[in-house]
């Protein structure tokens, strides 16, 4: 794939300086990098403030809760329509890829990445694909599939919420309305505002839309 020659807007999140002049310089006038961050906090701040096409974002970073590269995008989870994330890490361990992709990122590359595979990769994140290095798209598959793995994370996030919860979720995701969903469960619609609010509150998500994209995600639908 050979990368455009229009110029993509990115903003470099890694808690090394070195490493972001490095890449900053290997990238040269492939890209207008608009902005730069060390930790989870500034990196959800440059991004509100800058809007960037494509993220690069390292997974393992201090700042916010401990959660990394992961929770970068979990703070920018109500961007992810107009800002894409590509993770660039050291690590290529399953855990780390499934949990940033979880999140939402777009792709996953390890730091042995060439500069014109990496330009290609911010392209391909930035018209919506997915990409992934070789041998971490195994790990994504299996994550997305029936493998102990995909239990193991998705219990994580859903062992937040009641059975109950879990019900209207489903339901919400299904389409449902409000109306919908009080008479099938044989509760108030008030009732039904409630948990769709607990829901949302619990999974860090801010709209039906995510939450319905949450759930096709995980395949619980």
């Amino acid at each position: 794939m050979t990368h455009t020659t229009t110029q993509r807007r990115i903003v470099i999140v890694d808690d090394h300086r070195i490493f972001r002049a490095g890449l900053r310089a290997e990238l040269g006038d492939s890209v207008e990098v608009v902005a730069e961050a060390s930790t989870v906090d500034e990196a959800a701040q440059v991004i509100r403030h800058t809007l960037p096409e494509v993220v690069l974002l390292d997974v393992h970073m201090p700042g916010g809760t401990g959660g990394g590269g992961a929770e970068v995008v979990k703070l920018c989870r109500d961007l992810l329509e107009q800002v894409k994330f590509l993770a660039i890490s050291v690590s290529d361990q399953a855990t780390d890829v499934v949990s940033v992709i979880r999140a939402g990122a777009r792709g996953y590359v390890t730091k042995t990445i060439s500069t014109d595979e990496l330009l290609s990769a911010i392209d391909a994140v930035a018209e919506g694909d997915a990409v992934f290095s070789p041998r971490l798209a195994g790990f994504v598959l299996d994550a997305f599939g029936t493998s102990g793995l995909a239990e193991d994370v998705r219990d994580e996030e859903l062992d937040r919420l009641s059975a109950r919860e879990v019900e209207v979720m489903r339901l919400i995701a299904r389409g449902y309305t409000y109306r919908e969903i009080a008479s099938e469960l044989f509760i108030s619609i008030k009732t039904v505002e409630t948990h769709v609010s607990k829901v949302l509150r619990k999974l860090q998500l801010s709209s039906r839309h995510e939450l319905t994209r949450w759930a096709e995600q995980r395949r619980i639908v």
